[in-house]
């Protein structure tokens, strides 16, 4: 179910929350870098096969194979923000709403922050 979801699919309304934390929490860029690798991983092993990785050009397709891997995590993780509103839209939140959560979470962690040590 998980690489339905990482390939865009959406999950059913049971799984709400969990989309909104996988959206939101801490991690939510890591989360976003791992998606990537698994949505290119096919299309990488598929060139690798392709271009000779067992033949005596291996050198030449793991090269090529691994710069098309990295502009495609490049160009994944500048669209992170806007591919997490999107999941969250497509399973009913409002746009908007995982920026804005996130800014809460920054702003509860820096009121923490402040208790603990900024004490007068």
């Amino acid at each position: 179910m998980w690489v339905y979801y990482a390939y865009g699919g959406t999950l059913p309304d049971r799984h709400r929350e969990w989309v909104l934390h996988d959206a939101t929490c801490r991690t939510w860029v890591l989360r976003s870098f791992l998606r990537s690798l698994v949505q290119v991983s096919p299309v990488a092993a598929a060139l690798l096969v392709g271009l000779g990785v067992f033949g005596e050009s291996w050198p030449l397709a793991l090269g090529a194979t691994l710069l098309g891997v990295l502009v495609v995590v490049r160009i994944s993780l500048s669209l992170a923000e806007q591919s997490a509103e999107g999941r969250l839209v497509r399973h009913g939140f409002p746009p908007g709403h995982a920026a804005a959560v996130r800014r809460q979470a920054d702003a509860d962690a820096a009121a923490r922050y402040r208790a603990v040590w900024r004490q007068e």
